[in-house]
């Protein structure tokens, strides 16, 4: 069973679709308490419903389908309503909806459906000669009300918590590398110290000696000082080399704390032997492009693995990052890529979007190393 579709699976299990799930058993449970040659469309329309209901975990947020499937959830619940009007059980089901449009619509649409559907709630109940008629819709209009609200809460703690845990995953990724560009500038600055003091002194100590080498009687022992601090030289020599020689900032593991906090997107991170970045500003360039490949990835994708290579390329650092998702309609640039664009610039960069070979959105990014 592929991944994907198993993580939709336990998706069903969420508390909004377990109560979901009650509540359209209480009913179906009422059906049978409705006019009997109209059982079987009612079974049919409350089906309907439910395959909706459940579909939309199934496709993106942002795709035909779903609305789609909104749609049918709407008409199969209205249409309920106009088969069993005189049980006044059915616009539970528009709480559902209502509830689930709270989910990942704005405040502002969701009123504007309920009030449409409540206003045809109330047409097919004067429709149907209901006596209380408006003391009903008012009193799901409640309910609609309480649901809705209480979503909308949840959701706005839900996205206050992914912001905070990406702005800390970002100050843990710009503190590590900021770690390790001190480490590397205190590892140049010894380097430097070794070379310009040590050495220094090691080659007038070696010139020294030499100069007494025509004095009798000492002649043995000043050849092995000699040696010893030629030898020395040399080891000073080496180390100092493998100061400056260094590997440059650990970027891997900053770029893996900036995507803890997506953990519907995997980052698959391939380094180039040949890459090593000792430049701060640069390392910082590249945290921002990554990262706001993630968000993008995050909020406009269905996309579960964005693979990011680096490269170099002519004394060029060459980024390829692409996600595995499906990219819709044409290519275009929103204000996030619009800003990674400028930053790029900045450096004197290029940017260039293409769509992959499996749908997904790619970026090239190439940067002065």
């Amino acid at each position: 069973m592929p991944t994907s579709f198993r993580q939709h699976l336990r998706g069903l299990l969420r508390p909004l679709n377990l109560a979901g799930l009650f509540t359209w058993a209480a009913v179906a449970f009422t059906l049978q308490y409705g006019p009997p040659e109209a059982l079987g469309l009612r079974w049919a329309m409350a089906l309907v419903f439910l395959f909706a209901f459940f579909g939309e975990d199934f496709v993106p947020r942002d795709s035909a389908l779903r609305l789609l499937l909104l749609i049918m959830q709407a008409a199969s619940a209205l249409g309920l309503i106009w088969l069993s009007a005189a049980s006044g059980v059915a616009p539970v089901l528009l709480v559902m909806l209502v509830a689930g449009l709270a989910t990942c619509w704005p405040m502002r649409w969701v009123v504007v459906v309920a009030l449409t559907l409540n206003l045809a709630m109330y047409l097919i109940l004067r429709a149907k000669d209901h006596d209380q008629a408006l003391m009903m819709v008012l009193i799901y209009v409640g309910f609609q009300m309480f649901a809705g609200i209480t979503v909308q809460a949840s959701r706005r703690a839900e996205e206050a918590r992914d912001r905070l845990a990406r702005v800390n995953a970002d100050l843990l990724a710009t503190r590590s590398l900021l770690a390790d560009a001190s480490r590397d500038a205190e590892r140049m600055r010894v380097a430097r110290e070794l070379h310009d003091v040590l050495g220094h002194k090691l080659t007038a100590l070696r010139i020294n000696l030499r100069s007494l080498a025509g004095e009798p009687g000492i002649s043995g022992r000043l050849k092995l000082c000699d040696q010893l601090s030629a030898e020395l030289l040399d080891d000073v020599r080496g180390v100092v080399h493998t100061l400056r020689d260094a590997d440059g900032l650990d970027i891997a593991t900053s770029l893996q704390a900036l995507a803890a906090p997506f953990p519907a997107t995997r980052l698959d991170l391939h380094m180039a032997p040949a890459v090593r970045i000792s430049d701060p500003s640069l390392a910082e360039t590249v945290l921002r492009i990554v990262q706001e490949a993630l968000t993008n990835t995050a909020r406009h994708s269905a996309a579960k693995i964005l693979r990011v290579d680096m490269s170099m390329q002519a004394n060029r650092l060459h980024i390829a990052l692409q996600d595995d998702g499906k990219l819709r309609g044409a290519l275009r640039e929103g204000n996030g890529l619009t800003g990674m664009r400028e930053r790029i610039e900045e450096r004197s960069g290029s940017l260039s979007l293409t769509r992959g070979p499996h749908g997904g959105l790619r970026l090239d990014v190439m940067l002065p190393a």
